[in-house]
């Protein structure tokens, strides 16, 4: 006997003797056993509307309702790219906040998901190549002990890199680059560190990208005395460039702080950085910069590093240690384009602090970067020019 056939047996007994303690009409007990026949054939919701999706305002928060998954703690899941959230900053030097970049990013990207992610930019989807992108949770990294956090993420990092790829045939770059690739959502910029230190176990000294307008190549910072102390966000590069963990072939781009002068550009090339300037972008032009970038990083493997306060803070106010007269968020995405087929290990987006944004216009920003980010993972070479479809007056 079916399970439906049951319950209409059981309805039909209890309708039946409560008919008979209320001594209803025969009209009466007709029509209400009809309406009971009818509700149980009512559709469920899995068979009337179908999967129970997230619209872009609902579901669990992960970046672009990606599949979320403690991959620290699921050592059997595997994957080719995952996001990771790194939400430390206890080591700033102005503004705290960026702890809370992580959830920023992934709200930001709410709008952005695997059944749209075709742009026209790339034109390509990400999450049609054919590779498993997952949303790996976030670090939980101490706020109270820096020396125990910057440990963490290391540790963390290093987990992650060391699983086997989800699907090795389909994953770009292999050859060069067989682990899986994470992008880390910052967090401050100090958790490039740890980073470093765990990519050097497995590809050695590594060339850098570094978008910044900061150079964060200081040895020090005022009021240093221990070893601890002297990690910042704004030291880490020199203290990896002491630890072996660069090579001298990294590159800043955007840069325009306030220095306390040329001893700064001297100490900046003893680190192993070639500069540009935010003010390059009018003197030079994007096409220059991207060629500019290629020819110092050539084929090595390059860590990518994008501090958020590369944009102008007119259109990303949400950042630490904001200076005027950035990049605009649209010469950002085409230098990125243009840098797709390097020989990428990783990236990262720092130093997002929602407590300054407004309109959520920093989160959003930072989460069409990395899906920037996926595309360059995924590319071999730069998108080509997209041709017009038609004259665009016809449209009009």
């Amino acid at each position: 006997m079916s399970h439906s056939t049951s319950l209409l047996i059981l309805g039909v007994l209890l309708f039946s003797v409560t008919s008979i303690a209320h001594d209803h009409s025969p009209e009466q007990n007709a029509f209400k056993l009809e309406k009971f026949q009818e509700s149980l054939k009512e559709s469920t919701w899995l068979e009337k509307y179908g999967p129970q999706i997230d619209q872009s305002f609902s579901g669990p928060l992960s970046f672009s309702h990606l599949p979320y998954t403690r991959c620290l703690e699921n050592e059997e899941t595997k994957f080719d790219i995952a996001i990771l959230g790194m939400p430390f900053d206890t080591a700033v030097t102005y503004r705290p906040g960026a702890r809370f970049g992580p959830y920023a990013i992934r709200s930001g990207s709410r709008r952005q998901r695997e059944a749209r992610g075709y742009t026209l930019s790339w034109a390509k989807d990400p999450f049609a190549e054919g590779v498993k992108i997952i949303d790996c949770g976030d670090v939980p990294v101490n706020p109270f002990d820096n020396a125990l956090a910057i440990d963490q993420m290391e540790v963390a990092y290093s987990t992650l890199l060391r699983r086997a790829l989800a699907t090795p045939e389909r994953a770009k770059g292999t050859m060069l680059n067989p682990h899986p690739r994470i992008i880390s959502l910052g967090g401050d910029h100090t958790i490039v560190l740890p980073i470093l230190r765990a990519l050097n176990k497995v590809h050695g000294p590594i060339s850098v990208i570094h978008f910044d307008a900061h150079l964060d190549t200081w040895r020090s910072y005022p009021g240093a005395v221990t070893n601890q102390s002297r990690v910042t966000h704004g030291t880490f590069f020199a203290v990896a460039q002491e630890e072996g963990l660069i090579s001298n072939t990294s590159i800043h781009a955007g840069i325009r702080c306030k220095l306390e002068g040329e001893e700064d550009l001297e100490n900046d090339e003893s680190v192993g950085f070639q500069l540009i300037s935010g003010d390059d972008i009018d003197d030079l032009g994007i096409p220059e910069i991207i060629r500019l970038i290629r020819k110092r990083i050539g084929d090595s493997p390059v860590y990518l590093s994008l501090d958020i306060d590369v944009i102008d803070p007119g259109l990303a106010p949400a950042t630490g240690t904001p200076e005027a007269g950035g990049w605009t968020t649209r010469e950002l995405k085409r230098i990125l384009r243009g840098l797709a087929g390097l020989n990428l290990v990783g990236a990262d987006i720092v130093e997002v602090a929602p407590a300054y944004d407004n309109a959520e216009i920093t989160g959003i920003a930072a989460a069409d970067l990395v899906h920037d980010f996926l595309m360059m993972f995924l590319s071999d070479h730069p998108p080509t020019k997209r041709k017009a479809r038609g004259d665009p007056r016809d449209e009009l």
